[in-house]
């Protein structure tokens, strides 16, 4: 794979779009496939509420890495540890694939053990790789961080269009004895083969990987300058054999001198704006991750499953054309980027305004009311993802360190808005279903 194309910078987006997708597919394809497992497995609707609860405890993987970066700074290999997640996701998918519907008794109950085991390892892996991948970026140019960002948008965009040409949730409404019942339409192919397609897009966010670290060394030589050595010839040679430079449109960066310029930003890291962008950045991932996606359904369903999907689909092409947008615009004042989250919080709270409401919010049976709630949705996504990408991009210049916070924030923000929405959804029933194919509202 000599040549220059394989060295160019377009391929080493595209490289590190697939590893970032790989981040939150397992998590993201496990809720889109709910529909159709929920009517298989012995949990039945109680399901979500279980795999609420093993993403919740997937948080142990960073709460691991945090506490190695604190008590042995420098000594986590990220490469290794990212090679070991991703290993981990490719062969718990395959044995999702496989043994996704066997059932173990369980105090003379049947339960799906395996299938409940292997979504704790893949909600683990998901949850871990916010604190390896992000700050595994900071060996890369500033530019790749919007491409990462992309990259996780399209790990819930194709697990969805996959699932809508699976025809997930479709349903007609039937007059049976006088009475209409909503009869679901059966899958154009099963969940095993949904899983099985998980197995594949984890492959290849691991092969894009090993590709960005092994990408030849050519390219660093002949008409490319060397990079800037601070240290001596010796001591230069030494960190070309010990570890695997990197170049990718940018100065090439060695694990050492990441470790190196880790330590003098963590000194001055803690600044009133480096704090106000991770409490902006954990505010988000709240919303995005963990509040609205808790409603979706009682904000959209009201006014029927096309507006759902359309929702869903154009919510999470809205994802990663912002990040699109991050490569060339980046706002970097504190002033527009709290407007901006302003602006998203405003859609943020019509959505959740027509979740209370459900199942009779205002506009109903109207063609504005559509509209409304998949511009809403489009727009909230859209200025929140943008709003995490620069963020993002912003934290990349204040160093390793503040990529490892970067990703900190984004997992504690996630967490407490499923932690907050999960009590309000499943237990005390504060936000009312409508039922299928019966009118509720006068």
């Amino acid at each position: 794979m000599s040549g220059g194309w394989w060295n160019s910078a377009a391929v080493s987006h595209g490289l590190m779009a697939l590893f970032a997708m790989g981040s939150w597919i397992s998590v993201n394809s496990l809720w889109v496939e709910l529909p159709v497992i929920v009517g298989v497995l012995p949990e039945g609707w109680n399901l979500p509420a279980y795999l609420s609860v093993l993403i919740a405890f997937g948080n142990l993987g960073p709460i691991a890495v945090t506490i190695t970066h604190h008590c042995a700074p420098g000594r986590l290999n990220e490469r290794l540890a990212i090679h070991c997640i991703q290993i981990l996701a490719v062969v718990a998918s395959a044995f999702l694939a496989i043994f996704w519907c066997h059932t173990v008794t369980v105090a003379g109950e049947q339960r799906s053990v395996p299938f409940l085991v292997l979504t704790f390892v893949l909600s683990f892996v998901c949850c871990t790789s916010n604190v390896t991948f992000l700050p595994f970026m900071f060996r890369y140019p500033p530019q790749y961080i919007r491409t990462f960002f992309i990259g996780q948008g399209f790990s819930a965009l194709f697990p969805c269009i996959v699932a809508l040409g699976q025809g997930v949730g479709k349903l007609e409404c039937k007059t049976v004895n006088s009475t209409v019942q909503p009869e679901y339409l059966k899958e154009n192919f099963p969940a095993q083969n949904f899983f099985w397609f998980l197995f594949v897009m984890l492959s290849i966010s691991a092969l894009s990987f090993l590709a960005l670290t092994r990408r030849p060394s050519e390219s660093q030589q002949g008409s490319l300058p060397p990079p800037p050595q601070e240290s001596d010839s010796g001591a230069a040679a030494k960190d070309e054999e010990e570890t695997h430079r990197l170049y990718n449109g940018g100065t090439p960066v060695s694990e050492e001198q990441v470790q190196v310029e880790e330590q003098p930003p963590a000194q001055t890291f803690w600044t009133p704006r480096n704090i106000f962008l991770l409490v902006l950045l954990a505010i988000s991932n709240a919303l995005t991750n963990g509040v609205l996606p808790s409603v979706q359904s009682f904000s959209c369903l009201p006014y029927g499953t096309m507006t759902f999907h359309l929702s869903v689909v154009l919510g999470n092409i809205a994802n990663p054309v912002a990040c699109f947008l991050a490569m060339f615009v980046v706002l970097r004042s504190s002033t527009p980027l709290g407007f901006l989250a302003l602006v998203g919080g405003v859609f943020a709270a019509y959505l959740m305004a027509l979740a209370a409401l459900s199942p009779c919010p205002p506009l109903l049976g109207s063609h504005a009311g559509v509209a409304l709630v998949v511009i809403s949705w489009i727009i909230f996504t859209g200025a929140f993802s943008y709003l995490k990408v620069v963020i993002g991009t912003l934290l990349h210049e204040a160093g390793h360190a503040a990529l490892l916070w970067c990703g900190i924030s984004i997992q504690a923000g996630s967490l407490i808005g499923a932690l907050v929405m999960f009590p309000l959804v499943n237990i005390y029933n504060v936000f009312t279903r409508g039922q299928e194919c019966v009118q509720e509202c006068s």
